[in-house]
């Protein structure tokens, strides 16, 4: 037995460019295509199952951009956005509210099916043409999110870091899930680099 297909769902407006992905999509032995739809009003009326990845059109008849993004994280495990519009506002949007990863509409195919497979495995996935547009944007965290992401990045583990702050575990996490929601970095790596990028100095415990 293989590895479980990884589901794919489509929203593009663009006939032509839907069938193009959803033909690449059908092409690749570990992907299997839900469904490929126009509109997002579309994808909830056709109720359709779950699925792991969901390919959207940023710009969209209807619901559209950032509130797209949100609508849709209920009915996926990843939102990858698709766009021809390649503004920092709609990157920083989009990854900022949940995306997973962001793929310009110029890509290659190679490129896209890379973006998949990295968000169905729980990674973060933006084209190297998009990811400057992250590391410029500014990060919108309090105070204590920084402290986490200073004591996250100096090595600390979450016990760690509860620890030196004088709170839960549970809180910890809770509140390293928000800068992971604000930032569209996932894991512990991407937070530090992100940390790094935006001059937050690591920091370690005082023991010892």
């Amino acid at each position: 037995m293989g590895s479980p297909l990884i589901r794919v769902g489509v929203i593009e407006d663009h006939p032509i460019y839907r069938s193009g992905l959803s033909g690449l999509i059908e092409t690749e032995p570990d992907l299997s295509l839900v469904g490929a739809v126009g509109s997002v009003e579309d994808f909830a009326a056709a109720r359709m199952s779950r699925c792991q990845v969901l390919l959207l059109d940023l710009h969209l008849p209807g619901l559209t951009g950032a509130s797209a993004v949100v609508a849709l994280l209920e009915s996926a495990d990843a939102v990858l956005v698709l766009s021809a519009t390649e503004t920092p506002g709609c990157v920083v949007e989009a990854m900022t509210v949940g995306a997973a990863g962001y793929v310009s509409k110029q890509a290659g195919a190679p490129e896209i099916l890379d973006a998949i497979r990295a968000v169905a495995s729980g990674r973060t996935y933006v084209s190297a043409t998009l990811a400057s547009y992250l590391l410029q944007a500014p990060l919108h965290l309090t105070d204590r999110e920084r402290e986490l992401l200073e004591l996250l990045a100096g090595g600390e583990t979450d016990q760690d870091i509860a620890e030196i702050l004088g709170i839960s575990i549970r809180t910890v996490r809770s509140h390293l899930d928000r800068i992971r929601d604000k930032t569209g970095s996932r894991r512990r790596a991407e937070l530090t680099r992100l940390a790094m990028d935006h001059a937050i100095k690591p920091r370690g415990s005082q023991k010892g």
